[in-house]
């Protein structure tokens, strides 16, 4: 018997002939993140294995490691043995309880084993009735429950059997770079950082764009960007940042556009240029956190009256979500603690009192036509870029 790292992925499992190609990415994904332990990961009839050619997996050191890759649904810390004989399986699960369950006997517990191998020759509820009878007469004071168990022992029967009770969760999804790549317009804000996630979780590969704006925005608003980016980058491998030095543009539209219509405006030019920077990197789409109806900026007039600002498609993972369920999500990928520091972004600074809710288009457009020198400025702004790859960091509990 050897200690291992059972891995289940989701919805990779119904990819058909191109399955292999989600696998591999998975694995290779896996294989970087826990690349220092040396240890191997394969496939193994519908799961991936994270093993040890020369003993056992220190499982408790590479869990969180592995649990953050997207396209895992869950993780188990289980044991192997060869034997699949019923005699021996029945001393291998004992042998489980004894070592992993014995802290109070008085519990509740089920056997589920599954077969991969239907030439096996019992079925899969002969099997758990064989072995959960064994645990009974050599654990008496533990009671069998098939409804609400207190523990589960699972059993799968494939090439080797593999045994465990515990399934750490992962967030599913598909591996990284598995979609293609997409630019996210991060700002230090609660609601862009959670965006990027759940592209991530569809595979996208992310790149991002931060608006920084000294001296109205300090060091410290660029630092709260950075610690965003870098714990996006928990689930996916190294993230590129670019900061755009973008007050210039900032106070030229401040003294040229009535106010009202000041967000809007910066919100094109922030769109203008992160596709022309996506256009560079060769991302297929850009991504913001809008959320239908929370903000001015974010109203179906006002969506509209931004989308003619760029040719690539504008994404918005966030958009039928309240405020509340963004949060959830950001404090579950450990964002959230991060976004509330007390740092303004250049939104927060340059932001209208009183913004308009329904922009026509057409107006909008023809106010950005005027402005000769905008496209010049965009320009520099990008010429004047810091592009900063944010390497990989462990997950925070």
């Amino acid at each position: 018997m050897r200690k291992a790292l059972l891995v289940k992925y989701g919805e990779i499992a119904i990819r058909g002939k191109n399955r292999y190609l989600f696998e591999n990415k998975l694995i290779n994904a896996i294989r970087k993140n826990i690349k220092e332990y040396g240890y191997n990961v394969k496939k193994e009839q519908g799961r991936l294995l994270v093993e040890n050619k020369d003993g056992d997996v220190d499982c408790d050191s590479i869990i969180s490691k592995v649990v953050t890759v997207m396209g895992i649904i869950g993780v188990c810390p289980c044991i192997i043995t060869k034997n699949q004989d019923i005699r021996d399986l029945q001393n291998t699960v004992l042998k489980y309880i004894l070592e992993n369950h014995n802290d109070n006997k008085n519990l509740t517990f089920k056997i589920e084993t599954k077969r991969s191998n239907k030439k096996y020759p019992m079925t899969s509820q002969q099997v758990s009735s064989e072995i959960g009878g064994y645990v009974l007469e050599n654990i008496p004071n533990l009671k069998v429950n098939v409804v609400s168990p207190d523990i589960t022992i699972f059993v799968e029967l494939r090439n080797d059997a593999y045994i465990y009770s515990d399934i750490i969760k992962g967030f599913g999804g598909l591996p990284a770079g598995s979609s293609g790549k997409a630019m996210l317009l991060l700002s230090g804000g609660i609601d862009s950082p959670v965006a990027g996630f759940l592209m991530q979780k569809r595979g996208v590969e992310i790149e991002a764009v931060y608006f920084h704006s000294p001296p109205y925005t300090s060091e410290r608003a660029k630092e709260k960007v950075l610690d965003l980016a870098n714990q996006l980058n928990v689930f996916t491998g190294d993230i590129r940042l670019h900061v755009i030095p973008f007050t210039p543009i900032q106070l030229m539209l401040y003294e040229k556009v009535p106010h009202e219509k000041i967000t809007i405006l910066l919100k094109r030019a922030m769109l203008k240029i992160a596709d022309k920077i996506a256009e560079k990197s060769k991302a297929h789409a850009l991504v913001v956190g809008d959320s239908i109806g929370q903000v001015a900026s974010q109203t179906m007039h006002s969506i509209k009256a931004v989308e003619s600002s760029t040719n690539l498609p504008i994404i918005r993972p966030l958009a039928g979500l309240s405020k509340q369920e963004i949060i959830d999500i950001a404090k579950t990928i450990n964002t959230y603690d991060i976004s509330i520091r007390p740092y303004e972004d250049c939104c927060t600074i340059f932001v209208a009192k009183h913004p308009e809710t329904k922009p026509k288009t057409s107006i909008i457009e023809n106010i950005e036509r005027k402005m000769t020198d905008l496209e010049d400025m965009i320009d520099t702004a990008i010429e004047n870029m810091e592009t900063i790859v944010i390497g990989k960091s462990n997950f925070k509990d």
